[in-house]
Parts: structure tokens; C-alpha cells; sequence
């Protein structure tokens, strides 16, 4: 009888092995999600530089009680710009707080002017070490932060598509009870 090396039983179970982790992968419910480290978690210190003249915020605003919205954005993003008009229309009765990737400041600006300004306080991150601090790795991302200061949900993505099904239901879920 041959003698069956071990190199030859190796290939087989690797492919057998890989193929139960993509198997497992794709049966979890939201295969799309992209799970956050802090959800139910403060949010991540958010010190950085100013934008110009803009007000800037802290980690301090986002413990301040109600709901607010931190998005992480970028004038040479083509999905910031398509979810823009939601985020205007979010402000109208959340505070929405922007972090803006750019790489100088006069594009951001230039963005902001262009589509309207909806944030009540921009901190800018040329470097992209804030965004990576609250684990951000693409633009646009939208966080959820409820009156305590706890991360609600995270979006990667733009929002204007997941209104009604995802982003509606997490800021209620924010709110505190009555």
C-alpha cells in the first residue's frame, strides 16, 4: 500500500477549512454590516484641528444630553457629496457634527459652501489619526451617539439610501424614554 505524505492531505484542508469560513461568514444576519468595536461604548476622544473660523467640538459635546450625529467626510468624496442633502435635512433637528478628511482645509471649505454648511461644529483631520482612533478606514461613516455619549450605531456608507431602514430606527433607539 502507498504511503500518503502529508503535503498531499495539507492542500484538501486548507480549501476544506476556508471554504466553512466563508461558508459561516456569509450566514450571519447582516452580512453587509460592518460591526463596530464601540457600539454601546463611548465614543473615542475627537480633539483635532480647527477649520478655519468653524466651531469645533470635543468629546465633552458628545456626553452633553440628546442625540447627535458625528459624520467623517471629505470634499474629494463622491458618496459625501451624494448623502450631503441628507445630512442637511438631519440637522434641521439633530446636531450633526462633521470631521473632515481633506488635505487642506480651502477644500473642505470650498465643499461646504458649495452644498450648504450642516454641521454645528467641524474638526479637521488632514492626517486621518482621529478616523482611525473611532476606526473609520473609508468615507463617508456616520455615527449614532446617544444623550450619554454612547455609540449608537455606525454606517459606513452614505446615509441618504438607509434612512427610513437603518438611520431612523438607531436615532430612535438613541432617545430617551419617555
Amino acid at each position: 500500500m502507498a504511503k500518503v505524505s502529508p503535503l498531499m492531505i495539507a492542500p484538501p484542508l486548507i480549501f476544506a477549512g476556508l471554504a466553512a469560513l466563508f461558508f459561516v461568514g456569509m450566514m450571519r444576519d447582516d452580512p453587509d454590516a460592518l460591526p463596530s468595536v464601540f457600539i454601546d461604548k463611548p465614543a473615542p476622544p475627537i480633539e483635532a484641528a480647527t477649520l478655519a473660523d468653524l466651531a469645533v467640538f470635543d468629546r465633552a459635546v458628545l456626553d452633553q444630553p440628546g442625540v447627535k450625529i458625528v459624520n467623517f467626510w471629505a470634499s474629494w468624496c463622491a458618496p459625501c457629496r451624494a448623502e450631503h442633502p441628507a445630512l442637511v435635512e438631519l440637522a434641521k433637528t439633530l446636531p450633526v457634527y462633521g470631521v473632515n478628511r481633506d488635505t487642506t482645509p480651502d477644500a473642505a471649505l470650498k465643499f461646504l459652501d458649495e452644498l450648504g454648511d450642516p454641521y454645528s461644529a467641524v474638526v479637521f483631520d488632514p492626517g486621518g489619526q482621529k478616523s482611525i482612533d473611532w476606526g473609520v478606514y473609508g468615507l463617508p461613516e456616520t455615527f449614532i451617539i446617544d444623550g450619554t455619549g454612547k455609540v449608537i450605531l455606525r454606517f459606513a456608507g452614505p446615509i441618504h439610501r438607509v434612512m427610513e431602514s437603518t438611520i431612523l430606527p438607531a436615532i430612535a433607539t438613541a432617545q430617551p424614554a419617555e
